[in-house]
């Protein structure tokens, strides 16, 4: 879309965004019975928009905010070859801007941030049963990676 407009998120963003992590929380509550009821927060927003090892992007159109996704430059396990990862989060398009790429446009945004902080490797959290956060992030060239399991004795 070209009317589409990536630039840094602002603490003026704030409201708009604290929104945003609703939604995305609302969204993935299928996916994660162990959430808590009401609203509960995922993210450090003002922290993340702050902190200088962080890229926060939003998308905007007609000067209103439809997707948001910040890179977070993060220490790697001890095991890594690498001392420091890029870590993927917030990744939220408002769904009436679904499928028209702008994901995709902040991802690769993120990805080129990462290049210029010398990140090579990239990582972000899906939950396994998001099958079209799965797709779209393959098709962006994601692979998955370790698989966390769980197993909840309550629903028995």
């Amino acid at each position: 879309m070209q009317d589409i407009k990536l630039r840094l998120a602002t603490i003026e963003d704030l409201d708009a965004l604290e929104e945003f992590e609703q939604a995305v929380i609302q969204y993935e509550r299928p996916f994660a019975p162990q959430l808590k009821d009401g609203p509960i927060h995922y993210y450090a927003i003002e922290d993340l928009i702050k902190n200088e090892n962080s890229c926060f992007v939003v998308a905007e159109y007609n000067n209103q905010l439809v997707a948001s996704g910040y890179a977070s430059m993060e220490e790697a396990e001890p095991t890594k070859k690498e001392r420091f990862h890029a870590y993927l989060g917030f990744m939220y398009v408002v769904p009436e801007f679904r499928g028209k790429g702008i994901n995709g446009m902040i991802v690769q945004h993120l990805i080129d941030w990462s290049k210029k902080h010398d990140l090579s490797e990239i990582v972000i959290e899906l939950y396994a049963e998001n099958q079209s956060a799965l797709q779209a992030y393959k098709k962006i060239g994601f692979h998955p990676d370790l698989l966390k399991m769980r197993l909840n004795t309550e629903e028995e």
